[in-house]
């Protein structure tokens, strides 16, 4: 079993975190994980097979995180939910990590991605003026993969169709480190601004980003 770490987040025990590292094979993450039928079915017929070990992965993720047998689902935008409990989840998938925060109070939001990808294409496209000036140039990649982890985290706990990346999402200043905080505004289109406080942590070539919830 691959469970890379679970953790509480705050001293209430109201949000948790969870990451998996999928090394498994697609017939051992059948075996470990208790997959509904139409949830399996479902999986099955994803060609990717890369893309349907990680569906099977969050599968194991959650079994290691709930004492009880939870079904999964999706609202028509893709944002995901548990049809049998009341706790509120966001999901993440890369090929070799998976990531679930749950929070029971509010909306959570979480993104990883791998720093072997190239994120040059994130400055044009998720990237504010502001924020391009602020680009490290020695750590260039590594930034702009936390920017885009960090926006797309706040997009997931939003949860609106529609939102501008570079104009409606802004990550205050920061420089990457190991692991740290982050500050966030979201811009609704009345002009109304939201804050949010998020967390990131890099390990193994990978950035993770989450909001916890309020």
């Amino acid at each position: 079993m691959a469970l890379f770490l679970t953790k509480d987040l705050d001293d209430d025990g109201h949000s948790r975190l969870g990451i998996w590292h999928v090394t498994e094979s697609e017939a051992e993450l059948r075996a470990l994980s208790s997959v509904p039928t139409d949830e399996l079915e479902e999986i099955s017929f994803i060609k990717s097979e890369s893309l349907r070990r990680q569906k099977l992965a969050v599968r194991a993720l959650l079994d290691a995180m709930f004492e009880e047998k939870v079904y999964l689902s999706h609202h028509d935008n893709g944002k995901p939910y548990i049809e049998n409990n009341a706790t509120n989840i966001s999901i993440t998938h890369t090929d070799n990590y998976v990531a679930v925060i749950l929070n029971d109070q509010d909306d959570p939001g979480i993104d990883c991605e791998s720093l072997d990808r190239d994120f040059s294409a994130v400055e044009k496209k998720a990237l504010s003026e502001e924020e391009i000036e602020d680009l490290d140039v020695e750590r260039r990649n590594e930034q702009l993969a936390i920017y885009w982890c960090a926006k797309e985290a706040v997009y997931k706990k939003i949860s609106q169709y529609g939102i501008d990346f570079a104009d409606q999402i802004e990550i205050d200043s920061f420089r990457p480190k190991g692991e740290g905080e982050l500050e966030a505004t979201f811009i609704h289109k009345d002009g109304y601004e939201e804050e949010f406080e998020l967390n990131y942590m890099t390990f193994d070539r990978h950035v993770l980003v989450w909001i916890a919830g309020e």
